[in-house]
């Protein structure tokens, strides 16, 4: 992999990049004990050392130019955890360390760095991970957990999509105005229905009030779980519509 990412940098004329897009992304959902350790590497091994790969091979040329713009697909799951994403969320969480320490030093150098934090979005691999999902060999663990990730979560997170995803033309335009922007922002959330679970984070330091806000949620009001579906998906075409 390094090797191939060595190449693509040297063909370039004059090694020179201005812009990196990192979008490279894996998905792993389900309960813990039902992970193999080797799936979680590749998890990692994709979503936090092959960003690592991209940066070592371009940064030492933006030093120099002191110049350049390097954009990274995080997610929302970077900036809070959720129930059953254990792993994925752990590698984005990565991910926004690497950056967030990162670009103090980039920002000597005059390099602009932007981590772009998507909520679900509609895609392929989005579907192929909830149907791996489907069919996941759940002996792992006790049947509590597996009563819940089949009748809560999975039940749960198709409302989620069906309701608040975003295309993957509406975040290209949103990582297209970013990188043309004369002043990119370091975070970018590209569904702002998300902006209130982040923002609990930062509201608690004791971290108490987001774990009991979902808590609560998910395993004792179903019903102000749908209501708040339906009051967000309202706010959702609002949205659209005024852009229209």
């Amino acid at each position: 992999c390094e090797d191939s990412i060595r190449e693509c940098v040297n063909s370039l004329p004059d090694r020179r990049l201005d812009i990196l897009v990192s979008n490279a992304g894996m998905g792993m959902i389900g309960p813990l004990e039902c992970q193999s350790v080797k799936g979680m590497q590749d998890v990692f091994n994709t979503n936090f050392f092959g960003l690592v790969r991209l940066v070592k091979e371009v940064l030492p040329d933006m030093k120099r130019r002191q110049s350049g713009h390097i954009v990274v697909m995080s997610s929302v799951m970077g900036v809070q955890g959720l129930l059953f994403n254990d792993v994925y969320a752990a590698s984005k969480f990565a991910v926004e360390g690497l950056c967030e320490s990162l670009a103090v030093q980039a920002m000597k150098f005059n390099i602009k760095m932007t981590l772009v934090e998507p909520g679900p979005v509609l895609t392929e691999f989005e579907r192929k991970v909830y149907e791996d999902a489907q069919t996941m060999d759940l002996s792992g663990t006790d049947e509590e957990t597996a009563r819940i990730f089949r009748e809560i979560y999975l039940p749960y997170s198709r409302k989620v999509f069906s309701s608040l995803s975003q295309s993957p033309e509406e975040v290209a335009e949103q990582t297209f105005q970013l990188i043309v922007s004369k002043n990119p922002p370091f975070r970018h959330q590209t569904n702002r229905l998300y902006t209130p679970m982040t923002a609990m984070k930062h509201a608690d330091p004791t971290g108490r009030l987001p774990l009991d806000a979902f808590y609560r949620i998910i395993f004792q009001h179903d019903r102000v779980f749908n209501v708040s579906l339906g009051f967000m998906r309202l706010l959702q075409r609002r949205t659209k519509k005024s852009k229209v």
